[in-house]
């Protein structure tokens, strides 16, 4: 199901202008936006090529209670070891696929533009750092990648950052069970709206259009939901050279340049692959661990660390929701992936509640060979447990602020190491009061809903324990003083000349969208720089 020939060659290339390490969105990215370009470009990445052709055993290994999330895309095991010393625990593995596509192989698929108090959270309420750039200085990056990945949307948000490009697909239509909220929300003045996502309303780009095989998180069997393969096979077209299975091990340089990265092969040879530019594209957890692993007498501290940053104000979205049951069908498990949302409490005046929005769910409860597989009766047995445990149900979620934390962390553990003898990430994810607080707000309008709605709640998140929201950001943080900060804006590091930055890690902040268009953005807006400097 994934590619395992030792017979492919997994030499270094003689000649490379940049080397990417990493195959995610970001990296697929960065080296088709550089391939196109005429640039000799070879991306390196530690997991596996996937065939297409698995996903639909991929679907039915999701399917079935007996794996678990995990599985579907065969994350754990020594390779992908680390462990969770925070407050809150943090499920790594959950949130991230190592492999040629990446996160987005499993991710839900939304792609909302940050707003521009986003940028701005020191100068407007005193809190977290501003980003060295502004929305404006994004504003075109974001549309040349919503085009580039394929995201369906509508212009029926009022509460959206300002845009002048329309969306490359319409917006999916409201769902049967969005149908049910929609009196409830208007009789508590509660504004619903799409949402964007790079989900194919319609065949675009030689894909699919979504068939609603209703499981695309964790696997989208058609290819309608974009995924980072995408972009790493049309760089490969434009004759880039991408090798799997490959972990990087370390990066050496010299004075203020990174000469080679140091890989191994599954056979645990180690090759140096030499380039003109380096970028490092793989998340804000082995981001920040492949410059801590590559500490040298110059850099004792880590890589690119003389500000102390890397691996500092590691950040996710805290994830609260509130489920509950109806007396009636609700149609759940039609679509994998949520039709309606509200931004209507996001932007904000005072500095807390900070900034969340709330999503209906298409996905609540159990799906009926869920229940099916879970149950173990048979017959009428069965048809009667079924009634009872499918159907009826409602959920909706809310996406809540983190402010960054000097002490939210990831470090290296020495006293755990992966398959290749290198400390494993630790991760002390540190949410905050300013957290907390929001989550409240959040879960407060949340239960509103629920109430009107006239559903008994069944559960409801704990806003001090909240669920992690799978977006890691934060390790490498960007700014324009090299003192405080990892990057410039440019995405350039302030130590090494030639070593770029394409991910979530160099957030200095994460308001409260999902991510994935900001990294598509910045990893454009780095490809142009790179480019430059070539």
């Amino acid at each position: 199901m994934s590619s395992s020939d030792t017979a492919i060659d997994r030499t270094p290339s003689e000649r490379a202008d940049v080397c990417v390490i990493g195959a995610g969105p970001a990296g697929g990215l960065v080296s088709h936006d550089l391939a196109r370009r005429g640039h000799d470009v070879v991306v390196l990445e530690a997991g596996p090529r996937f065939d297409l052709e698995s996903r639909i055993q991929r679907m039915e290994r999701s399917l079935r209670p007996s794996y678990d999330r995990q599985d579907v895309w065969e994350m754990g095991g020594e390779r992908d070891a680390y462990t969770s010393s925070g407050s809150v625990p943090y499920p790594l593995n959950e949130t991230r696929v190592k492999g040629v596509g990446g996160t987005t192989l499993h991710w839900i698929g939304y792609t909302p533009r940050f707003h521009p108090k986003d940028f701005e959270m020191q100068s407007r309420y005193g809190v977290g750092v501003d980003w060295p750039l502004s929305y404006e200085d994004l504003r075109p990056y974001y549309a040349a990648v919503e085009s580039e990945m394929g995201v369906s949307g509508g212009s029926d948000n009022p509460f959206a950052p300002p845009r002048e490009e329309s969306f490359p697909m319409d917006a999916f239509p409201p769902s049967y069970s969005d149908s049910l909220f929609a009196d409830a929300c208007e009789e508590l003045d509660i504004r619903l709206h799409s949402v964007p996502q790079a989900r194919n309303s319609e065949s675009f780009d030689g894909r699919s259009q979504c068939v609603g095989y209703g499981t695309c998180m964790p696997v989208c069997p058609s290819g309608a939901k974009y995924s980072g393969d995408v972009h790493i096979r049309k760089a490969e077209t434009e004759g880039a050279r991408v090798i799997d299975r490959v972990p990087v091990q370390r990066l050496e340089h010299d004075a203020d340049s990174v000469t080679s990265a140091v890989y191994a092969t599954p056979d645990g040879t180690e090759h140096r692959q030499e380039a003109r530019q380096f970028v490092i594209a793989r998340g804000a957890v082995e981001t920040p661990r492949l410059l801590l692993l590559s500490e040298s007498e110059q850099y004792p501290d880590g890589l690119a660390n003389s500000s102390g940053a890397v691996g500092r104000y590691f950040m996710d979205h805290a994830l609260v929701g509130v489920g509950g049951r109806l007396d009636r069908p609700t149609g759940q498990h039609r679509v994998g992936f949520t039709t309606s949302v509200t931004h209507q409490f996001y932007d904000h005046e005072e500095q807390t509640p900070g900034s969340f929005f709330v999503g209906l769910l298409n996905y609540a409860g159990p799906t009926a060979v869920e229940a099916a597989l879970s149950d173990g009766s048979w017959g009428d047995e069965l048809a009667s447990a079924l009634e009872g445990a499918v159907g009826g149900h409602v959920g909706t979620e809310a996406l809540v602020e983190q402010l960054p934390r000097k002490d939210s962390t990831v470090t290296l553990d020495t006293s755990r190491t992966d398959d290749h003898g290198n400390p494993v990430p630790d991760v002390s994810w540190t949410i905050g009061e300013h957290a907390v607080k929001t989550a409240e707000k959040a879960l407060s309008v949340q239960r509103d809903i629920m109430d009107e709605l006239g559903a008994t709640i069944t559960y409801e998140a704990n806003p001090r324990r909240p669920w992690a929201g799978s977006h890691p950001m934060g390790t490498t943080r960007m700014g324009s003083d090299p003192s405080e900060s990892v990057v410039d804006a440019r995405l350039r590091t302030h130590d090494l000349t030639n070593l770029s930055i394409a991910s979530s890690s160099v957030f200095p902040t994460g308001g409260a969208m999902n991510p994935t268009l900001t990294i598509g953005a910045l990893s454009l807006k780095a490809a142009e720089h790179i480019d430059a400097d070539l």
